[in-house]
């Protein structure tokens, strides 16, 4: 017992079997080697009949494998899927199929979208991009058999009164359904009209204006017929107020006094008149529409001819694109419910939302009415801007609170790099942890300079992205581009010849 407690007493304690046991990070001790970070596990994927044999050491996915292979998880390298109508109609993980994208210039948005809208279109879902402004997408939608138009000045007219497909559906429906299709070809054409008189006056037309332009509308329709061949466009909108129709007069309570009538449709027949050729928006949706869109293809309204200049021209443009392409696909589920075609689906992608909504007062409500799109007609939806600010730097409180809806209803959130003076706003309407807001303000940083190269080097947060759906933790995820993208992802085509 005594020779046993001196060898104890000999024995140093780094010599201890239990000192020198080691630890999840290695051995510790004099000699020993401790890590500071341990590697994860590297991580495969394979379906359920290929990796059964690996059980116990199989787990599930941590991510959904459903939907458009979008990226890699930028934690565990792991194939991200995801797309808004996938997650809706495949996994119910979404209440609306609908997008709101948000990031610095540069980082990639348009790219992720691009990239949804290729692979949706492998599934059978149209892409319609109503309004590509740089271009961005107008490269994609040619080589996947799609139709592009070309509109600004000296390319291509939009008549804003053109029902387009809406009216030849009308035509072929009965009933109640083709009573419905009419009204909101009205409704639409009425709409349009107020929204372009918005544009110019930066204010919303007053209450007696749009009665008195919905009841020359009207007169407009008795005059033309039926024939979508003939469609009217501003020009005889102007004549039918000039020529006071008695409908007119009634509801601009003139009080048969001709000249009181003068006076109360003096303003609207100026703003009207300024939307023709000799107007600031050069009557490019006063003449009759080069194109017609159609709906059996993907279709891109190429307005990048418009230049950065003209603001008005731009808000108009997309404005008119996101109302003509939405009445063409209400029209299309009229029909696909009659029996008449085949029911399709469509992924829509409206992109720069900030120049329209800040082009004058009252514009949010008329996005609003564009973009309430019912779940059940088959519709995924992208809205992409810059940023929350560009949302709250409306004038009205009430147009900052509709906007910021859009948000709040969007079925999910894609998130690029976001400057830290973002965060506060963001997070009133987007649930973000700590370590998330620090993510996206890390991704906004800017680019470092290559002396090497002698250029820009590529931006830290260049194609990263965090997709947020509701209060779930968010998706880290980087997007790379496959060969076969690189060719009409170039955005800088003009800098690259």
């Amino acid at each position: 017992m005594a020779k046993s407690t001196k060898q104890q007493q000999r024995r140093r304690p780094s010599q201890d079997p239990r000192a020198r046991r080691p630890t999840p990070r290695g051995r510790p001790g004099p000699g020993g080697g401790m890590v500071g970070y341990i590697d994860p596990a590297p991580e495969w994927r394979g379906t359920t009949a290929q990796v059964c044999g690996l059980w116990p050491f199989g787990a599930g996915a941590g991510t959904p494998m459903v939907g458009v292979p979008l990226g890699r998880d930028l934690e565990s390298g792991a194939t991200v899927c995801c797309d808004p109508v996938s997650w809706f109609m495949r996994t119910g993980l979404l209440a609306s199929p609908s997008m709101f994208v948000l990031g610095r210039p540069g980082l990639g948005k348009s790219t992720a979208v691009r990239r949804m809208a290729l692979g949706l279109s492998g599934y059978g879902v149209h892409p319609l991009i109503f309004g590509d402004l740089k271009p961005d997408y107008a490269d994609l939608i040619r080589a996947i058999g799609g139709q592009v138009i070309s509109l600004g000045r000296g390319r291509g007219n939009l008549n804003v009164l053109d029902p387009g497909e809406s009216l030849q559906a009308a035509s072929r429906l009965t009933g109640d359904a083709r009573s419905r299709m009419l009204a909101e070809i009205h409704g639409r054409r009425l709409h349009m009209v107020s929204a372009l008189v918005t544009i110019l006056r930066t204010a919303p037309p007053t209450d007696r204006e749009e009665t008195v332009l919905s009841a020359a509308l009207n007169v407009l329709d008795d005059r033309h017929g039926a024939d979508p061949r003939h469609a009217p466009v501003l020009g005889d909108l102007v004549q039918v107020i000039k020529d006071a129709p008695e409908s007119v007069r009634s509801v601009a309570l003139d009080r048969g006094d001709m000249t009181r009538y003068r006076d109360i449709t003096e303003n609207l027949e100026a703003s009207l008149t300024a939307l023709l050729s000799e107007g600031r928006l050069g009557g490019t949706f006063a003449r009759p529409t080069t194109e017609p869109m159609r709906l059996d293809r993907p279709v891109c309204f190429d307005v990048s001819g418009i230049d950065d200049s003209e603001t008005l021209l731009q808000a108009a443009a997309l404005l008119s694109c996101w109302s003509y392409g939405f009445g063409a696909v209400s029209a299309a589920h009229a029909l696909a419910d009659a029996g008449l075609e085949p029911q399709r689906n469509y992924f829509l992608v409206m992109d720069e939302l900030w120049r329209v909504l800040q082009a004058g007062r009252g514009l949010v409500d008329r996005v609003n009415a564009l973009t309430r799109l019912d779940r059940q007609r088959g519709v995924g939806l992208a809205m992409i801007t810059h940023s929350i600010d560009d949302l709250l730097a409306l004038p009205a409180e009430e147009d900052r609170t509709k906007a910021k809806g859009f948000v709040e209803r969007a079925g999910m959130v894609l998130s690029a790099g976001l400057p830290p003076a973002e965060m506060p706003q963001l997070s009133q309407v987007v649930e973000l942890t700590a370590a998330e807001q620090r993510l996206l303000v890390d991704w906004s940083a800017p680019p470092a300079w290559d002396a090497a190269n002698g250029r820009r080097a590529t931006p830290p947060g260049l194609g990263n992205f965090l997709i947020k759906v509701g209060s779930r933790p968010g998706i880290p995820l980087r997007v790379d581009l496959t060969a076969a993208e690189l060719g009409v992802n170039d955005t800088n085509k003009r800098w690259n010849k």
